[in-house]
């Protein structure tokens, strides 16, 4: 399926299962050659559909109409089901109320931080160029990666005997042996990916590695052997990669921005916690803020993703 099928598809089915409350409100009589189509009366506007065209990435094409009649059809059996709804009494109905509620709620935050970080200012070519430098893991020194993981599990009991095993030096091999051998569930897994593909935290382990060589990440019950079993080199010119790091860093200045406002709002509000709940530490949190920041797994993947 092509990417903008894809994404038509997602769009239309949002359009039929989406609540009563996310769809438009009444306004005043629209000119009628605003009107796209009328369902028992009540108009369905054609800046509505020209809004859900440009949400789903539709471009003005050939295909653009087609589109937008799949887009109106969509659109109208929503209102159908909305007018039925009403009819029978849903939006009273103490459950859909709430998710009415929480809806406007969440459209009128994230309203409130598109307006504030709208003014993100983009990122100056001395930031783009230090970004790419700083990074050759992505960049410069940029590989593909073949790795092999072995994701053991482990308990308190045997996380000491797994620890010694692997401190021993043991090839991958005999240790599988070993873990069988010792009723430790463990499974295996072989992936080629890019570097821009991994955690950012990961790919800066694995840059120094040489094939063959690996590494060990520990998880409270989970330890996992990342063997670098081959790769190959290729490298993105400062010039390739400046649109996508240009996106990257642009997306990192708007959290920053949504995270200034929070901070400011909550220093400036009067917040009372009722017993048995507290303030939460969630380091780094904010609610609806643009979703890919620096830390984050995938977010360069994201930025990087039209780059070849």
């Amino acid at each position: 399926m092509r990417p903008q099928t894809m994404k038509l598809s997602v769009l239309l089915a949002a359009l039929v299962v989406a609540v009563a409350g996310c769809g438009e409100k009444k306004t005043a009589e629209a000119p009628a050659s605003q009107v796209a189509a009328k369902v028992n009366g009540e108009a369905i506007n054609a800046v509505t559909i020209e809004s859900e065209l440009a949400r789903a990435g539709v471009k003005n094409s050939a295909q653009a109409q087609d589109a937008a009649n799949r887009v109106l059809s969509a659109l109208l059996e929503q209102r159908l089901f909305v007018q039925q709804a009403k009819k029978t009494g849903l939006e009273k109905e103490a459950n859909v109320m709430q998710s009415l509620q929480a809806a406007e709620r969440q459209v009128l935050a994230q309203a409130y931080l598109d307006k504030v970080t709208a003014r993100a200012a983009k990122a100056s070519d001395t930031e783009i160029s230090d970004y790419y430098g700083k990074h050759p893991e992505l960049f410069g020194e940029r590989r593909i990666y073949r790795l092999q993981e072995i994701m053991i599990q482990v308990s308190p009991e045997n996380a000491g005997a797994v620890k010694a095993r692997l401190a021993s030096g043991a090839n991958l091999n005999d240790l599988v042996q070993w873990l069988k051998s010792q009723n430790i569930p463990a499974r295996g897994v072989q992936s080629v990916k890019a570097a821009e593909q991994l955690p950012l935290e990961l790919v800066a382990r694995l840059h120094p590695l040489k094939d063959g060589q690996a590494i060990t990440l520990e998880g409270p019950n989970l330890i996992t052997i990342l063997a670098l079993t081959g790769s190959q080199s290729q490298p993105l010119s400062l010039e390739q990669a400046k649109a996508a790091i240009e996106r990257f860093l642009l997306t990192a200045h708007k959290r920053d921005l949504a995270k200034a406002e929070l901070d400011k709002l909550r220093a400036a509000a009067k917040i009372e916690y009722v017993a048995p709940y507290a303030e939460a530490k969630v380091a780094g949190h904010v609610a609806s803020a643009p979703s890919a920041s620096p830390a984050e797994p995938g977010a360069v993947e994201k930025a990087l993703s039209g780059l070849k």
